[in-house]
């Protein structure tokens, strides 16, 4: 028995043309935000409808039976989206949110690295061992992130589920799915929108797409 998850990151958030960690700040969808999962959410809806292998190199063969999302307004807005060729409403999670980034939230990168310059390069370097100031550890997030995965996948056995979050968030079921050591997190990269595609053979993972996007 195979259950597949749609692992999808919300679109682009306002204010998304200057990087910084938004992290738990509720910040809304952008319109171009919007216009990327109403493609991608075509494009599954498109994928569900059809038998043959399409371009995201796997099968679904049947619609999406439900859609989870963090609580935070750019992943629930995403969700519903997502969900809504299927009349589906979408179910909240709390532990799927993004990560803490503590005393960095808001700030860009560039003014982190003027006023923790010391810290900042310990955390790019080696995010697990090093964490976001009074923010979440990497391994705090994991286990939050893994026991919800645990729990969706528990309740949605054989079927294919939908879960829309955060980059963080993204990056650690990627690494725990492929095995990839914590502390190269930032290795794999999830854009705005982006879609990961993972099937569960009897706990087995494979990854059969890993953040593809559709363009305009």
């Amino acid at each position: 028995m195979v259950t597949t998850v749609y692992l999808i990151r919300h679109g682009e958030t306002e204010g998304a043309e200057i990087k910084r960690y938004k992290g738990t700040l509720d910040v809304p969808l952008s319109e171009k935000g919007t216009g990327q999962i109403e493609r991608l959410s075509q494009y599954l809806f498109k994928l569900s409808n059809t038998n043959r292998v399409a371009e995201a190199f796997t099968n679904p063969g049947m619609a999406l039976t439900a859609v989870y999302c963090s609580d935070l307004s750019r992943a629930q807005k995403s969700a519903e989206i997502i969900a809504r060729p299927y009349s589906l409403i979408p179910k909240v999670v709390p532990a799927l949110r993004e990560r803490s980034f503590g005393l960095w939230e808001g700030m860009s990168f560039d003014e982190i690295r003027e006023q923790y310059p010391d810290e900042f390069n310990a955390w790019a370097g080696n995010p697990l061992e090093f964490s976001p100031m009074n923010g979440e550890t990497t391994l705090e997030v994991r286990d939050r992130v893994i026991d919800a995965l645990e729990m969706i996948l528990r309740s949605n056995a054989g079927e294919h589920v939908a879960v829309v979050a955060h980059g963080g968030v993204n990056r650690i079921v990627l690494c725990h799915v492929l095995g990839i050591p914590l502390q190269n997190i930032f290795r794999v990269d999830q854009d705005f929108a982006a879609l990961n595609i993972i099937e569960f053979w009897d706990r087995y993972p494979v990854v059969k797409l890993l953040n593809g996007t559709i363009r305009e």
